[in-house]
């Protein structure tokens, strides 16, 4: 007896501040997201306009972006009801499979934008001929695919849990854990986190590298060099800026 009043205090998640904390982590994340993609939408369907490569893997990390803090306020919603699901099961699967499309979406077209920045530092002359607008596009086309049929794995087998009696709704949240979803969320921490993580450093080791070889470079090359000293401002702003997010994002499955 003893025993079971111990597992239900530990896994028992309502009326505690966590709820509170966490509406208000998501209250400011959808009024500082909806802004700045906005705000940024216009310059960059300018660049994708122009053809620009850096400007299509925008667009498509905005729109990632924007389906996703639309869901927010349902989330702000269960966590305001201290983790009460009432809205039916059919909203939290899609919610859900946003969450988590978003999350790796954002992930891998940051990846993207990196081997694209890698490519266009290092090798300019190789690779001109294909960075394309349509290079570009094609590549966050499989991209999507790929995430959300993958995705759609967790839509499927993840529903709509009840953690401890018929009044209590949880959305995505299972305690205890079983420990095949454990084994799977850790597995997801591996290839979300660690490995973009892996290809980033390495982008950026191997952009930082060659700058600071090209400080030899004659007039015209350094103008082409600061075009995409520019670009590649935008990018630095955008990893900083969407790693934060990524960051939170997670780490919930890594601590659930």
């Amino acid at each position: 007896m003893d025993k079971t009043n111990f597992n239900l205090t530990c896994v028992t998640i309502s009326n505690s501040p966590i709820s509170d904390f966490l509406m208000s982590i998501y209250i400011l994340a959808f009024i500082l997201g909806l802004a700045f993609n906005l705000l940024t939408l216009g310059p960059i369907v300018q660049q994708v306009r122009s053809q620009n490569t850096l400007g299509v893997f925008l667009l498509n990390l905005s729109l990632s972006d924007l389906l996703y803090i639309f869901t927010m306020p349902l989330w702000i919603n269960y966590y305001h009801r201290d983790h009460h699901w009432s809205l039916g099961s059919l909203s939290c699967s899609v919610a859900g499979f946003f969450y988590y499309s978003n999350m790796y979406l954002s992930i891998y077209l940051l990846c993207c934008i990196s081997v694209d920045r890698c490519l266009a530092v290092t090798y300019p002359l190789r690779t001109k001929a294909f960075r394309s607008a349509r290079y570009a596009w094609v590549l966050c086309l499989v991209v999507c695919v790929t995430v959300m049929s993958g995705h759609g794995l967790v839509l499927f087998k993840d529903n709509l849990q009840d953690a401890h009696d018929d009044t209590q709704d949880r959305c995505y949240e299972t305690y205890p854990m079983p420990q095949p979803v454990a084994l799977f969320n850790l597995l997801r921490v591996g290839i979300g986190f660690l490995l973009p993580l892996l290809v980033l450093g390495l982008c950026y080791w191997r952009i930082m590298g060659q700058v600071k070889q090209s400080e030899g470079l004659g007039e015209q090359a350094l103008e082409e060099d600061k075009k995409g000293s520019i670009q590649s401002i935008w990018y630095v702003i955008l990893v900083v800026s969407d790693s934060l997010r990524w960051n939170k994002l997670m780490l919930f499955p890594m601590l659930n």
